[in-house]
């Protein structure tokens, strides 16, 4: 009989089976991989962004995916206290752009590491490649969990703790929400979230801008009315299905929320590769170039501008020949060359799979679970923690903090 049974060896899991042994409780770990923390280990390239040096509300911004649900969390553990406790934990850790933590040593190993050595200084019990086919509910109570082959393993309390399921190779494959439901939970819609976004446009299929980068642009998802629902500023990347790079991940999920909120499958984008530029500010400018180099051909006075296929691409798009010199441009294409520098629009088709995202969306809705506790409001002695749970938000240490925090909570609740 153990006092807390943890489901699930990834960031939360690790953290919840740590905070819940603190004071010596008899605590097991379940993950059904062969080793833990697969997930912390491949996050931020294999350096591990554990979190962020950023305010609270600068975290819940960075978590669109009901963020404020955790502000009574943040009251017992938050980012501020993670950087504690690794640097506590002989991981010393060093920030970057945006208030990124990582390690010193550059090294994911260190963070799964220096957990680890915590779970066997808390004498927490580990059962890898082992598989809970359900939770044990006798007379409405969570007893303990069902493994394979019908081998009941009892407890006090449960987490669950299995991610979602994005990154599937690491052990992420649903089987919470399968727990959950058996318990009375209701599951918000699951969707790919931080995944390339892919598009049937003609200029996507013929592949011309194939593996062009374009850098510091503003990308928006557009509303019904052509206004943007959400714009992010970062470098984005034209492939052979779509777009991706960490603007268009950043944009991903608001075209999932879009298609559900105009109805149809077909969403419109807009690129701004002058975001810091007014319309007529960019109109001065080129105008000046044009001016200054009247007698050389377009695609030559224009050079550098931006990008030398894009720059192309959006020419032929308002009709100007490539070798027009300065004399000869209508007034007109030039007003829409510049135009589409400032908002060229495009149609995308939704996104990547959810087993090629790297956050899922959607998950035990947070309604049924208590903030301050991350206990189950239908079960007293079930919790849950990370991923699992409908809260999303941006790559960049945001999705851990939402894991380490919730865990150690969830955790803390179980002693």
């Amino acid at each position: 009989m153990y006092q807390t049974i943890v489901i699930g060896g990834g960031p939360s899991g690790l953290m919840a089976a740590i905070s819940a042994s603190e004071n010596n409780n008899k605590v097991l770990l379940i993950d059904k991989k062969d080793q833990l923390g697969r997930k912390l280990q491949i996050s931020g390239g294999g350096r591990c962004n554990v979190t962020n040096n950023v305010t609270h509300e600068e975290l819940i911004k960075h978590l669109p995916g009901n963020g404020k649900f955790l502000y009574s969390a943040f009251n017992t553990f938050d980012n501020y206290a993670i950087i504690e406790y690794f640097e506590n934990l002989g991981v010393a850790l060093k920030e970057e752009d945006h208030g990124r933590m990582f390690p010193v040593s550059n090294n994911a190993k260190d963070v799964v590491n220096a957990l680890k050595q915590q779970l066997i200084n808390n004498k927490v019990e580990v059962r890898t490649t082992t598989k809970v086919e359900s939770l044990i509910i006798e007379e409405d109570k969570i007893k303990g969990v069902m493994l394979s082959d019908n081998i009941p393993v009892y407890s006090e309390k449960v987490i669950i703790a299995t991610g979602g399921k994005s990154v599937p190779h690491t052990g992420s494959t649903g089987d919470g929400y399968v727990f959950a439901q058996q318990a009375g939970h209701t599951i918000t819609e699951l969707f790919p979230t931080e995944v390339p976004i892919t598009s049937s446009e003609p200029f996507i299929k013929s592949k011309i801008l194939q593996g062009l980068s374009l850098q510091n642009v503003g990308l928006s998802v557009l509303r019904k009315n052509g206004k943007p629902r959400i714009t992010h500023q970062m470098d984005m990347l034209f492939t052979h299905f779509g777009i991706s790079g960490p603007a268009a991940l950043r944009c991903s999920q608001f075209i999932y929320h879009e298609q559900k909120s105009q109805k149809k499958q077909e969403i419109q984008m807009m690129i701004d590769v002058f975001p810091d530029m007014t319309i007529g500010q960019l109109t001065q400018h080129i105008e000046k170039i044009i001016n200054d180099n009247k007698d050389k051909a377009i695609k030559n006075s224009l050079k550098g501008l931006v990008q030398e296929r894009y720059l192309h691409f959006l020419l032929e798009r308002a009709e100007i020949n490539l070798e027009e010199n300065g004399h000869h441009i209508k007034k007109e294409s030039l007003k829409t060359f510049i135009a589409l520098l400032k908002g060229f629009a495009f149609t995308v088709n939704g996104t990547l799979s959810i087993d090629k995202a790297f956050v899922t969306g959607g998950g035990v809705t947070v309604k049924e679970i208590v903030p301050a506790t991350m206990q189950s409001k239908i079960h007293d002695n079930l919790y849950f923690c990370g991923e699992v749970l409908d809260i999303h938000g941006y790559t960049g240490g945001y999705n851990i903090t939402s894991a380490l925090v919730t865990g150690y909570v969830a955790g803390m609740s179980c002693r």
